[in-house]
């Protein structure tokens, strides 16, 4: 055996499939003093025993590409490495037995093509001939992916370990990790049975144990182990070595060809979590006990999908417990606050499929010190403090596995593990009919029911239940004057006699103002896309106050934390949690305002972008004039202490004006009709902000991070740009993921869509895309079509704001 490193550039933690995928992609990119350490033997945790089903297709961009970039390298690495795999592109066919699921399926495959991914729409007969042994009776359609397939997960794996050792990648197993050292917030070191390695980074790849490896980091890792169980048949005729994989998420099955034999398995409604209390000692190729019980409803479905499975022997049934996430995603990247402490888990079940793109991500991310393009959905910078505890975890995880092949509803809410998190004013907003939300475990109204409706969300893939009732807070906002608790946004403050230095360079937009005033600002990474989207105001010389979404707390708190220069007198602290939040908006906004302070709020004494100490009902108010709903308004920050005092001044005071609660759909809606961008979605790291049209939001006076980027980009043509997009016809119904075609040819897809009350038409956002270059005269010179539900529709494209009364500009 080779000695035992002292040091390594990096640790890889964790044998399996994913843990290999990183060691090999991380040797591929030259980093070749690289260690994996694998506590037993590899692919004994998960690994050995997954069921080697490759799709594809998620709703997510990002995730999409990943997954097809390991059916890139599967469908390669054995010629490279010389190791058998078992790769298969035999395709996958996905079932729909209802109207709602097969509205779900034309949708997916509208998604399919915004994705580049090749999909068809099939008919019961058409799917009963690519699957024989199917009975079609009960079908709506069904979809086919050409593309997919399966692969053995032990052989891929050793294909991979092959592929990283021969590119100098050390391998030791029976070598599990006891400690890891950190100093200065910074990964140091592991420590072992065999001695101590000096390192740059870890690499969390250990499957079930991630929270149990992160943990010695002091980094949360929030994975769930749920017991999953399939079943292999004795041979049966007529399972031929191309059948295509099968999912029914109606019956909550799914199959795969073995050798001649079927695969069965399922996401039943009523999971079982393991190892609550940790996993055993000892436990590496190890299965559970066989759980014939809850295996029963499972089996009666496929028996119906499938009857030739009663007159068919059982080999196995497998009970593999698996790591799984309270958001169904699976976790990527740099953990903030533990620089060089990376993670790759809690794959829910796809890691086979996953893996090869997701180690090739993570490896690039480490060596080139930032995420190689947006990887939101499954950043680990997503998750917040709540995410610790691990009963709450543990509870919406198991909703989450019991969801997994349940119609994904647009606009759905999960209701586990609630409420965790309300605002001081969530009692009084209940009682004035508030049907919540949840997002970072607050508790968030998204719509007010008139009386004698129920504030209860009813899905469909039409106008839902509360579509009305949006609108009248829409037609409050727009007409009169309307009031948000938004008590949910993060907030920090940066103080220092280095502050203005330190978010100079962080920040796109210029800083440098006087106090009491506002900067609306992105955040870039060095290829100039766009990492944060907030608002900075300056409230003394060395002094600045910054607001971000909700959803965004730890991801842009860490992007801060983590580029502020070395040696600089700025310290920055989260202060969400003190100050709640009410947004008065609409054109008798200041008229309110006016009755319950005496600030002078005139358009004179108090403009737009301004920020203000006032006081309001007798209580200290940080007021920010600014706004995400394209009104006349006021962002009212205070002590969270007087919420209650400050809501029912603004509400007494509002009643002759009328005034009217509001939700979070109603500001989706009203952003949409002003054409303001939403990070995470219309813009994001893979986005510029010349691209996303704020390029008036970045100042002309360098350094900052990106600007080499953006210099560059001003001197030639922009590959895409955003724009939005409207359709007349009401019956259609646009959630985001749309293709659009411009001029007949596949362009782009929409980022955003939703419904504009006040304009009466449906409105998209999207990036027109040609590599060729797009400006002014390519986007109107077009004709365009979305593609909504497998339909083209015509739309019309424009480059401005639909509704602009008074052209305020956006918090972004």
């Amino acid at each position: 055996m080779a000695a035992f490193p002292t040091q390594a550039r990096a640790v890889v933690v964790g044998g399996g499939i994913v843990g290999c995928s990183v060691a090999y992609h991380l040797g591929k990119l030259g980093w070749t003093d690289v260690v994996l350490l694998e506590r037993a033997k590899l692919t004994c945790g998960s690994t050995f025993h997954a069921a080697g089903l490759v799709g594809q297709l998620r709703s997510n961009a990002s995730i999409t590409q990943l997954l097809k970039l390991s059916i890139e390298l599967y469908a390669g690495i054995e010629a490279e490495t010389g190791q058998a795999t078992g790769w298969k592109m035999n395709g996958s066919l996905r079932l729909a037995c209802n109207r709602e699921r097969m509205t779900e399926l034309r949708r997916q495959a509208t998604t399919a093509h915004s994705f580049g991914l090749e999909m068809h729409l099939l008919t019961p007969k058409e799917a009963g001939a690519m699957w024989p042994l199917m009975e079609t009776r009960d079908l709506e359609g069904a979809a086919f992916l050409p593309s997919d397939g399966q692969i053995n997960p032990t052989d891929i794996t050793q294909a991979l370990i092959r592929g990283a050792r021969a590119l100098g990648v050390r391998v030791f197993e029976d070598c599990p990790v006891g400690a890891i050292g950190v100093a200065n917030g910074r990964v140091a070191s592991v420590s072992t049975p065999q001695g101590d390695i000096a390192c740059e980074a870890v690499v969390d790849c250990a499957g079930q144990w991630a929270g149990e490896v992160g943990r010695l980091a002091g980094v949360t890792v929030p994975v769930t182990s749920v017991q999953h169980q399939y079943m292999v048949t004795e041979p049966l005729e007529g399972v031929t070595p191309g059948l295509p994989t099968l999912r029914d998420p109606d019956r909550l099955i799914y199959f795969k060809e073995d050798a001649g034999r079927l695969v069965m398995g399922g996401y039943e409604t009523s999971p079982k979590p393991w190892a609550t209390d940790g996993i055993p000692q000892g436990f590496h190729f190890t299965l559970l006990e066989s759980d014939w019980d809850q295996f029963e409803p499972l089996m009666t479905e496929a028996l119906i999908r499938v009857p030739a499975l009663d007159s068919v022997g059982v080999r196995d049934l497998i009970n593999g417990p698996e790591a799984f996430t309270p958001d169904g995603n699976f976790i990527l990247g740099e953990a903030p606050g533990t620089r060089g402490f990376f993670v790759g888990a809690g794959f829910n079940a796809f890691g086979i499929a996953a893996a090869g793109g997701a180690g090739r991500a993570l490896a690039e991310w480490i060596v080139g010190g930032e995420a190689p393009m947006e990887l939101w959905a499954v950043d680990i910078r997503r998750f917040g403090a709540h995410h610790a505890d691990p009963d709450w975890v543990r509870t919406r995880t198991l909703e989450l596995y019991a969801k997994h092949y349940a119609v994904s509803w647009p606009f759905e809410e999960h209701v586990s593990g609630r409420p965790l998190r309300t605002s001081a004013l969530y009692r009084r907003l209940g009682e004035a009919g508030a049907c919540f939300g949840e997002k970072m475990g607050w508790e968030r109204p998204n719509w007010f029911a008139a009386p004698g409706i129920e504030p209860v969300d009813r899905y469909s893939f039409g106008r839902q239940n509360w579509f009305a009732q949006v609108g009248r807070e829409h037609e409050a906002a727009r007409l009169r004057v309307a009031l948000f608790d938004q008590s949910s946004f993060a907030k920090f403050t940066l103080e220092g006699k280095d502050a203005e230095t330190a978010l100079g360079w962080i920040a796109a937009n210029d800083v440098a103002v006087p106090g009491g005033r506002l900067t609306y600002t992105q955040m870039l990474n060095p290829r100039g896309g766009i990492e944060c989207d907030l608002t900075v105001a300056r409230v003394a010389g060395d002094s600045y106050y910054i607001v971000t979404g909700t959803g965004f707390r730890t991801h842009d708190f860490a992007w801060i934390a983590g580029n502020i220069a070395h040696g600089l007198d700025a310290t920055l602290a989260d202060v969400t949690d003190e100050i709640g939040v009410l947004s008065l908006m609409g054109p008798g906004a200041r008229d309110v305002l006016a009755r319950v302070t005496d600030a002078d709020v005139s358009d004179a004494a108090f403009p737009f972008a301004a920020c203000r100490e006032i006081e309001l009902a007798g209580a200290p108010v940080r007021a920010l004039r600014i706004t995400y709903v394209g009104e006349l308004g006021w962002e009212l920050h205070f002590p969270i202490e007087h919420a209650a005092r400050i809501y029912d001044a603004l509400m007494a005071a509002g009643a002759e004006f009328g005034i009217a609660n509001a939700g979070y759909r109603a500001i989706e809606s009203l952003r949409l009709e002003k054409g303001y961008r939403a990070w995470g979605a219309d813009i994001g790291p893979d986005d510029t902000p010349l691209e996303a049209g704020l390029g008036w939001a970045v100042k002309d006076n360098p350094p900052f991070i990106g600007c080499e980027a953006i210099t560059a980009q001003r001197k030639g043509p922009l590959p895409k740009r955003l724009a939005c997009f409207t359709v007349d016809d009401p019956d259609v119904v646009l959630l985001g993921r749309e293709t659009i075609y411009r001029n007949g040819r596949r362009a782009g897809w929409l980022t955003s869509g939703g419904w504009g009350y006040w304009v009466g038409k449906n409105i998209g956002l999207g990036y027109v895309r040609n590599e060729a270059g797009v400006d002014r005269d390519y986007l109107v010179s077009g004709a365009y079509e979305l593609e909504v539900a497998s339909r083209r529709v015509p739309a019309d494209i424009h480059l401005g704001p639909l509704y602009d009364p008074k052209g305020e500009r956006v918090r972004g």
